[in-house]
C-alpha cells in the first residue's frame, strides 16, 4: 500500500482557506487531513497555489466542441445552431468520436475537471444502423476519458422523437433504439469499473413520449443510478408540451416519476412557480450550463429560487463554447446580478459547492467533491501568481479563485491520487491543443 503526502500552500476546505495543509493519500483516497503545516515535510509532493476539490462538469456532450467558433458566424436561434450540430454528429465513428473525446477530457482536466457527466445520445451509425457492439459509441467515450484520466458518469440518454407525437428525423436516427425498453435493453449491458459509472438520461419531453417516461425512471431508479434531463431550455418546448399534455414539462416529469434527489434537470430556465415548487420538494437537482444558456440565448434560469426551494445546484459546460468551470461558477452569480441588479446572490463558497461535491454527487460520486479523509483523492491546484489572480490577500484565495481566475489558472489536477496534470502538462495528452485540431479537422474531411 503507497502512500503520498501533499503538502498544499492554501488548501479550501469546506467554507474557508487554510493555510498550510498536507494530504495523506493512500490507494486513492485521503487518508488523513492535518492544518497548521508551514512548511512541507520531507518528501512531500508541493503543491502551491489554492489547492480545491476536483471539479465535476455535470453536463457534457463531448462532440459539440467541434463547433466552437464554428457557430458564431451570422445570427440565428437554438434551432438554427441545432442544425449545424447534426451536420458534425452525422460524420462521427466509435474511433473519431474516441479521438476527439480524448482531447476534450484532457482539455477538461488541463482546467481543473475530475469528472463529468457525459450525457450521450450517439448510439448508433448513420442511418440509425446500430454497430456490431451496439454501446461502440458509449465505450468510446469510456476508453476516452480513462485516457485522458479523469472519471466519468456515461448518462446514456433515450431519444425517440423528434417531438410530441413526431417520429425522429433523419438526423436524429442515430439517437433512437426505437423504444424505451430497447433503449434499456442496450444500456443494460454497459458495465461499471474503475473510475466508470453508468447513469441514464431522457434526452427531454418532447424526445420521450410520455408513455415511455417512466421505463427510463424504472431504470435509473433500480440501479440507483444518476438520471439526467434536460428540462424547459426553450419556451417552444414548453408551449408544445402544454399543447400536446395540458401540463409542463415539469409537471409531465412528475406525473410519470421522473423527479427525485438521484434526477437532475439540465438547464431548468424556463419554469413556473409551481414548477420550481415541484423541483425544490422531491430534491430534484438543477445543473445550469451558464455559457452555454449565454451563447444559445436561451435566457437565464431561476436559480436562486430553486437553490431556496430545495434542488441542489451543479455546473456544466454543455456545448463547450468554453471548458471553464470557474466561468460557469462565476456566470451563474453574474448572470443573477444582471437581471436583479443586485449583488452577493453566492459567496464564494457556495459557487465553489456547486462546482465541487454538489456536482459529484449529481454525477453518482457521493465520496468525491471534497478534502476530507475518506474522500477520493481528486483536487486540483490553482495558481495565485499570475497576473489574474495576483495581489489579493491568501485569505480571499476562494473569491479570487471564483470571480478572477480562468482555466488557464489551473496548475495540477490529481486524480484517484496521481497527477493528471502537473505544472500545466498533461501527462498522458502533451499536446492537447493539437489533438484537438487534429480530431476537428478529421471531421471536416
Amino acid at each position: 500500500m503507497s502512500l503520498t503526502t501533499y503538502w498544499l500552500e492554501h488548501a479550501w476546505l469546506d467554507t474557508n482557506v487554510e493555510p498550510g495543509v498536507t494530504l495523506a493519500v493512500s490507494d486513492g483516497r485521503i487518508t488523513a487531513v492535518r492544518t497548521g503545516v508551514d512548511t512541507p515535510p520531507p518528501g512531500a509532493v508541493v503543491l502551491r497555489g489554492l489547492t480545491i476539490p476536483g471539479l465535476s462538469n455535470a453536463h457534457s456532450h463531448a462532440f459539440h466542441r467541434a463547433l466552437r467558433g464554428t457557430v458564431q458566424v451570422g445570427s440565428g436561434t437554438f434551432w438554427t445552431w441545432r442544425e449545424v450540430m447534426y451536420t458534425v454528429a452525422q460524420r462521427l465513428t466509435p474511433d473519431s468520436y474516441f479521438a476527439l473525446a480524448r482531447a476534450v477530457y484532457a482539455e477538461m482536466a488541463l482546467a481543473g475537471i475530475t469528472s463529468v457527466g457525459e450525457f450521450h445520445y450517439l448510439h448508433h451509425a448513420p442511418g440509425g444502423t446500430p454497430y456490431a457492439d451496439p454501446n461502440a459509441m458509449g465505450e468510446a467515450l469510456i476508453a476516452a476519458a480513462a485516457e485522458a484520466g479523469i472519471r466519468i458518469t456515461l448518462l446514456d440518454t433515450a431519444y425517440l422523437s423528434s417531438g410530441f407525437g413526431a417520429a425522429p428525423d433523419k438526423h436524429q436516427l442515430r439517437f433512437t433504439d426505437g423504444t424505451a425498453e430497447k433503449w434499456a435493453e442496450r444500456v443494460s449491458a454497459l458495465k461499471e469499473r474503475d473510475g466508470v459509472r453508468i447513469g441514464a438520461a431522457i434526452h427531454s419531453v418532447r424526445a420521450v413520449p410520455a408513455d415511455q417516461l417512466s421505463t427510463v425512471a424504472r431504470w435509473a431508479q433500480d440501479r440507483e443510478a444518476p438520471l439526467h434531463v434536460h428540462l424547459s431550455e426553450q419556451t417552444a418546448e414548453n408551449d408544445a408540451c402544454l399543447a400536446a399534455h395540458g401540463l409542463t414539462p415539469t409537471q409531465l416529469l412528475a406525473e410519470h416519476g421522473v423527479l427525485g434527489p438521484r434526477t437532475t434537470g439540465v438547464h431548468n430556465t424556463h419554469l413556473t412557480d409551481g414548477d420550481i415548487a415541484l423541483l425544490g420538494t422531491s430534491t430534484t437537482g438543477t445543473c445550469m450550463c451558464p455559457t452555454t444558456e449565454r451563447d444559445l440565448a436561451d435566457g437565464i434560469g431561476p436559480a436562486v429560487a430553486l437553490q431556496r426551494a430545495g434542488s441542489p445546484l451543479s455546473l456544466g459546460s454543455d456545448s463547450h463554447a468554453v471548458i471553464d468551470l470557474l466561468e460557469e461558477a462565476r456566470a451563474m452569480e453574474l448572470n443573477e446580478r444582471l437581471r436583479t441588479r443586485t449583488r452577493g446572490h453566492w459567496t464564494a463558497a457556495a459557487l465553489l459547492r456547486a462546482a465541487t461535491v454538489d456536482g459529484h454527487a449529481a454525477l453518482g460520486w457521493a465520496d468525491a467533491g471534497t478534502l476530507e479523509a475518506g474522500a477520493l483523492a481528486d483536487f486540483t491546484t490553482i495558481a495565485l501568481d499570475t497576473v489574474r489572480t495576483a495581489g489579493p490577500l491568501p485569505r480571499l484565495a476562494a473569491e479570487t479563485a471564483v470571480f478572477a481566475a480562468s482555466a488557464a489558472d489551473v496548475r495540477h489536477t490529481v486524480v484517484a491520487g496521481r497527477h493528471v496534470v502537473r505544472d500545466g502538462v498533461h501527462h498522458s495528452v502533451p499536446d492537447v491543443a493539437g489533438a484537438l485540431a487534429d480530431s476537428i479537422a478529421a471531421l471536416r474531411g
